[in-house]
């Protein structure tokens, strides 16, 4: 079973509901004792960095996904719960989990398009990936021309080595960061039609696998 992390920031129900479109058994929850137990955890979100932090760290939160990638548990974060991954961000100046190395910032208001018209922040709308990491398990039998949805006004810049996927709006960013076990993704698997389920079955895939491994 996966756990979907409730800390409060939103969007956990539309990813239960892609998890059970695909009929795959997740659970959504904020109790220690439940996602313990599961065999991978997804940490989705929308809303601001420090709401979001604050909130984690007020129920201890914090701690048990630090605690949770430090044995091994695999982890994949969403959109605020793939930003809240690293160090630092912009965004209310917030510290984060320090789970990745790596800054988040926003973008600029000037950005501008590749034809060179304006390109309003927040970036909202379908991107395709660029410069991936082919070996990831995360992309396993995903087209690399596939669309995926994103709504961000900030982006993740984290250490080189930990970018599997960028994607381009005024200028190239990070969609997908982190390594095997530990993923996250800047824009909305669960809104990403068939792309984004193949994503979410491939964590799925990955953790049960993993929980084999430690059997």
């Amino acid at each position: 079973m996966l756990g979907i992390v409730d800390y409060g920031a939103g969007n956990q129900t539309s990813v239960r509901r892609a998890l059970d479109a695909l009929g795959l058994s997740a659970t959504i929850s904020h109790d220690a004792e439940t996602l313990s137990s599961c065999e991978g955890l997804i940490v989705p979100g929308v809303g601001a960095a420090g709401q979001a932090m604050q909130q984690l760290r007020s129920t201890g939160l914090d701690a048990l996904l630090r605690d949770a990638v430090n044995q091994g548990k695999p982890l994949l974060g969403i959109c605020l719960g793939c930003q809240i991954l690293l160090e630092h961000s912009e965004e209310n100046d917030t510290d984060l989990l320090g789970l990745i190395k790596g800054q988040c910032r926003r973008f600029a208001s000037d950005l501008k398009e590749e034809d060179g018209r304006p390109a309003p922040v927040p970036h909202m709308g379908w991107n395709t990936l660029r410069n991936v990491h082919t070996t990831c398990s995360l992309l396993t039998n995903v087209a690399t021309e596939a669309f995926f949805y994103f709504v961000h006004s900030f982006y993740v810049d984290p250490d080189p080595s930990q970018i599997i996927a960028q994607s381009f709006y005024g200028h190239a960013f990070t969609a997908i960061v982190g390594h095997e076990g530990l993923w996250g993704v800047q824009f909305h698997p669960e809104k990403s039609g068939r792309p984004g389920l193949q994503i979410l079955k491939n964590f799925y895939r990955y953790c049960r696998k993993e929980d084999r491994h430690a059997q």
